[in-house]
């Protein structure tokens, strides 16, 4: 199982890029929207990879 910490850091890294594009929007600024946009999705990404890997760990 996934340590609770790495758990929490990417669900982080995931809101901290939904913000990122938000505000990017907001400001009309493209090139915060697509790193806030980048950095959601690699948060999500190792989001799903904890889920896989704990499925696999069962």
């Amino acid at each position: 199982m996934m340590k609770f910490d790495d758990r929490i850091a990417h669900r982080v890294q995931a809101t901290r890029g939904s913000v990122r594009k938000f505000l990017g929007k907001a400001t009309g600024d493209p090139r915060l929207e697509a790193e806030g946009r980048r950095e959601r999705t690699r948060g999500n990404v190792k989001r799903a990879a904890d889920k896989l890997r704990d499925a696999f760990k069962r």
